[in-house]
Formats: structure tokens, C-alpha cells, sequence
């Protein structure tokens, strides 16, 4: 299979670069596999495309400020980006830098007058491994002097940083939202509940492994980065409860569907764990949980539509992001969702 094979021709202007007031008055794509249907819809619709029974799988994640921005000590006119990607223990991240090249193994920096950091490791794929040296609590630390790691592709400033959390994020660890979540409200949960849906809480913080684009030609040697995951007892008994009985599970988000495939055996049952996962799933890849997706429109050759074309077929995915091209959707991050039935 060739990157090739899930590029798509999306205009510019498609890319959308705020969010959507309310949440879920975006557009969903509504598409049934079993009659290769396809209804536009809004996403506060989506109720009616839920049934008692079902269980809702959402990753309550927490974005971090993870863009922070330094000098070598010395240099305090230099400007150097750091990007957090994933904590390895109390004081040490593994982080993307730009510009790479000026931060070599011992290299020391200087964030503010609370943080400083040295390189201590230049690890795989080029990430950097970062001793951060701070008094006080590093996360409020953050607060202070990050901002919020939007995508690249998103030019325009973010007024509200709370709408690039979904409503329902608990844990901090992220460097992307799992944007598929973006969409819900804390009334349109509530009619999904009362409706007779369960809702069962997983456990992704989004790094590397979702966002980093394929650079190889043949996907089978693309190397997926490891990004930690959990689920605990109470919400895997949601979970196995519905697949023992055959009731659906719908993964909100690529980050959803990944932590229930990790960590479900071959019959499709999930084991309370936390541990990292370096999961790539693509066409050929059987699912043993999922059953339905809500998911947004990813960027082409990237690992998240590959995940989809798993769930949908490589051909039908194409067609239906042709569709959603024509029918003038907004993509990736702030754009409209799609539900796959």
C-alpha cells in the first residue's frame, strides 16, 4: 500500500480556521456502510443516529499549553520553539524543536525567569529529549508562558482556548485535541444519555503517533510514535458488556478507537491497563471493538484517514471526502464531522 493511495484534492479555503459557534451546529456527512447511503446533516442530529444501547467511547484527554518558546543561554535574541510531546518522568519531555539543529545533546536554554531546560538526548525520528530544571509546579508554570499547540494549518488566532478542549477533557497530557469531541455540548450529552446511550471514558494523550505525517512511501514501514493510553475498570465494563451482548460501540475520535484496539484481545475484550501504544491501523486491519465511528475529515496520506479507510473501505473513504469536498465541508481540526454507521 503507497501514501499515494489516500491523497485527496482539497482546496485551501476548506480548511477551516475557526470553530463553529454553538459546537454542535457543524455539518455531519452521515454515511450507512450496509447501504452505502449518505445523508448532511448537523451535529446536534446526531441523537437520531444513536440507539439505547449504544455505547459512546470518548477520550477525555486535556490539551496542555505545549508550545513554549526559548533562547541558548546567551543568545537571548534567538527564538526557538519547543513542543511538548510526552512526559517521560518529573522534569524530562520528549519534544519537537524548530530550529532542530541549534539543540544539541548538553545544549542548555532559557525559557523565563522559572524555567530553564538541557538537551539530554536526540532520540528517534530527531525528537528531542528535554531535562526541564523549575521551582514550583511545573504545570502552572505553563499556564503562564505557553500557548496552545494548534496545528499549522490553522493561521487565524484562537479567541476562546477553552474551544480547542473538548467539554468533557479531565487528564492533561495532550499536544493536540481529539478533535472529534470538539462538537459535542454538555446539553447535546445530556439528550444522548437520556436517550438510553452509554457513555464510557477512555484514556489518549494525543502526540506523535496521531499527527505526524507519513513520510514514507510504503505505509508498511512507516513507523508509528508510541502515545500512552488507559482505560480503567468501571468504563471497560461498559465496553465488554456491550460487545458480550453485540450493542454498538461508537468511538468518538482516531484516539478513541485506538486505546479500545489496543487494549482488547481477539475476542474483543478490553483489559483494564495504561501503558503507551504505537498502534497503525490501515485497510486490512480487523476491527474486534469498534463497530461505528464520529470522526472529523483528516488530512490526505495521513495515518487518521488510513484508520478510516480500515473502518470504510480505502475506495469508499476517497469517495466520501470527494463528496464532502464538492458539498463544500470544512476540514481537519475545526471543520464538520462524519459519522460512519
Amino acid at each position: 500500500m503507497k501514501k499515494s493511495d489516500f491523497n485527496y484534492h482539497l482546496p485551501e479555503e476548506l480548511i477551516a480556521q475557526t470553530p463553529i459557534y454553538p459546537r454542535d451546529h457543524s455539518r455531519m456527512l452521515v454515511y450507512d456502510r450496509a447501504t452505502d447511503n449518505i445523508e448532511h446533516k448537523h451535529f446536534y442530529d446526531v441523537v437520531d443516529y444513536l440507539e439505547k444501547g449504544d455505547v459512546l467511547v470518548i477520550n477525555n484527554t486535556k490539551v496542555i499549553p505545549a508550545r513554549i518558546y526559548c533562547h541558548r543561554e546567551g543568545k537571548p535574541d534567538e527564538n526557538i520553539e519547543i513542543l511538548l510531546l510526552k512526559r517521560i518522568d518529573y522534569n524530562h519531555y520528549e519534544c519537537i524543536t524548530k530550529p532542530a539543529k541549534k539543540l544539541k545533546i548538553g545544549t542548555k536554554v532559557v525559557f523565563s525567569d522559572e524555567l530553564s531546560a538541557e538537551v539530554t538526548e536526540i532520540a528517534d525520528q530527531g525528537i528531542r529529549v528535554i531535562k526541564f530544571e523549575f521551582e514550583g509546579v511545573f504545570e502552572d508554570i505553563l499556564d503562564r508562558i505557553g500557548s496552545m499547540p494548534l496545528p499549522p494549518y490553522i493561521t487565524e488566532k484562537l479567541e476562546d482556548k477553552d474551544r480547542y478542549q473538548t467539554v468533557y477533557c479531565k487528564e492533561s497530557g495532550s499536544s493536540a485535541a481529539p478533535t472529534a469531541g470538539l462538537h459535542f455540548t454538555p446539553e447535546l450529552l445530556e439528550k444522548i444519555k437520556s436517550k438510553g446511550v452509554e457513555v464510557a471514558e477512555v484514556l489518549l494523550h494525543v502526540g506523535l503517533g496521531t499527527f505526524r505525517p507519513v513520510k514514507v512511501d510504503d505505509i508498511l514501514t512507516h513507523n508509528m510514535h508510541s502515545e500512552f493510553c488507559s482505560i480503567d475498570e468501571a468504563n471497560a465494563d461498559i465496553i465488554n458488556s456491550a460487545t458480550k451482548d453485540g450493542r454498538r460501540v461508537i468511538c468518538v475520535g482516531t484516539t478513541s478507537v485506538r486505546v479500545v484496539e489496543s487494549l482488547s484481545d481477539d475476542s474483543g475484550h478490553i483489559s483494564v491497563d495504561s501503558r503507551d501504544t504505537n498502534i497503525f491501523i490501515y485497510p486490512g486491519y480487523k476491527f474486534k471493538v469498534v463497530k461505528a465511528l464520529i470522526t472529523n475529515f483528516h488530512l490526505p496520506e495521513s495515518t487518521l484517514i488510513m484508520l478510516v479507510s480500515a473502518l470504510c473501505g480505502r475506495e469508499n473513504t476517497l469517495s466520501l471526502y470527494n463528496c464532502a469536498v464538492s458539498e463544500k465541508y470544512r476540514f481537519f481540526s475545526f471543520g464538520d464531522a462524519t459519522f460512519i454507521k
